[in-house]
């Protein structure tokens, strides 16, 4: 990068973004609505391909009824994409999906009385929770003790949680206790020094001094909790951080401020905004997010993304519910998870959901 000063870098804001800022929301809501485009980008996902034992969807019966999906801002744009498809193959069934964060979905599901679901079955409606995290053990202790039984988990997709900058920062690399120092007070990883500056980092030709400026997701974000679980060791947030309602206006925000960072999930992107390559442990090689490294577990911030449903098992899930769930675990939704820029689930987990599929349809007969 040419040298800058600090007032350079931070000039290029006024000019070239004001100009790009338009452009650059209407691709990130492009991209958040689904887009066949998004498969077609170099990033993560360019050479993803299902696993090739998945077999087709084969409908059980034409079902009806409704399904209710409320939850994870970041899987919005993935289970857009599965309705759509679902729907091509069952037309007489309504999927209604909303985001509004998997933290506000999660404790409504947790607290949701039975009343309210009988309710919900009495007018042909099931209400299912996206969560772009897996219940912690007190959760499923709450739901359980509420419910009579534990929810049943439906794992739909694997997504990775990402460390982003602008473009121009030519950052390499970060450690996670570097990242916990830069976006956490607490510095539960033990590095030495909260991190304020680029300069601390090793950046020089104009970064030495230059602020770093923090981005990420608002409280209601099931990406918050999986990030302070996972990078701050269930450390607090520093208050500096610009909270943003939902994952597009996060890389929106990143995309206007060259001085900034944010984490945010993989299923966004701009050309104004680049990942930084992370490693858990000092002195080891940097790994980026792609299908090999998201694979074999070597990027150190992949997550599982899940449906939850208010029955005690599998075999117990209405008609709807099974047919759209047996759709997931096809090489057609699989497909679909692939093309709204996420990563397939592992065939062991492909072929448990389908197990419990397969005991619940021949117990039924």
């Amino acid at each position: 990068m040419p040298r800058q000063s600090h007032a350079a870098v931070s000039e290029n804001v006024s000019g070239i973004h004001r100009q790009l800022c338009r452009a650059v929301l209407v691709g990130i809501l492009f991209v958040c609505a689904g887009s066949p485009a998004y498969s077609e980008q170099a990033g993560p996902l360019s050479a993803v391909m299902p696993d090739a034992r998945l077999a087709s969807y084969s409908p059980g019966a034409q079902v009806v009824g409704t399904l209710k999906i409320h939850g994870s801002d970041t899987m919005y744009p993935l289970l857009t994409r599965l309705s759509t498809e679902f729907r091509r193959r069952q037309p007489l069934v309504s999927i209604d999906v909303k985001g509004g964060g998997s933290a506000k979905a999660l404790a409504d599901f947790l607290r949701m009385p039975a009343s309210e679901k009988a309710r919900e079955e009495k007018a042909g409606q099931t209400f299912v929770v996206s969560s772009s995290r897996e219940l912690i053990p007190s959760e499923i202790r709450q739901f359980s003790t509420g419910h009579g039984h534990d929810p049943v988990g439906i794992p739909v997709a694997v997504d990775a949680v990402a460390i982003y900058v602008h473009r121009d920062n030519p950052i390499q690399g970060l450690t996670l206790d570097q990242v916990d120092a830069i976006f956490s007070l607490s510095r539960n990883r033990g590095y030495p020094a909260e991190l304020g500056s680029w300069g601390q980092l090793g950046l020089s030709s104009g970064w030495q001094n230059a602020p770093i400026r923090t981005f990420g997701r608002d409280r209601r974000s099931g990406t918050r909790t999986f990030f302070q679980e996972h990078v701050l060791a269930g450390g607090e947030f520093k208050s500096s951080i610009q909270e943003e309602p939902g994952a597009a206006s996060v890389t929106l925000a990143l995309s206007q401020s060259p001085l900034g960072i944010a984490f945010n999930g993989l299923g966004l992107h701009s050309s104004m905004v680049r990942i930084v390559p992370l490693t858990e442990k000092k002195d080891t090689s940097f790994v980026a997010p792609s299908d090999a490294t998201i694979a074999d577990q070597t990027y150190p911030l992949r997550r599982v993304l899940y449906l939850y449903f208010d029955t005690p098992s599998v075999a117990s899930l209405n008609p709807v519910a099974k047919e759209f769930v047996s759709f997931i675990a096809s090489r057609e939704g699989q497909e679909a998870v692939i093309r709204a820029g996420f990563f397939p689930l592992p065939m062991a987990q492909i072929e448990l959901t389908m197990a419990a599929i397969a005991r619940s349809t021949s117990a039924a007969h």
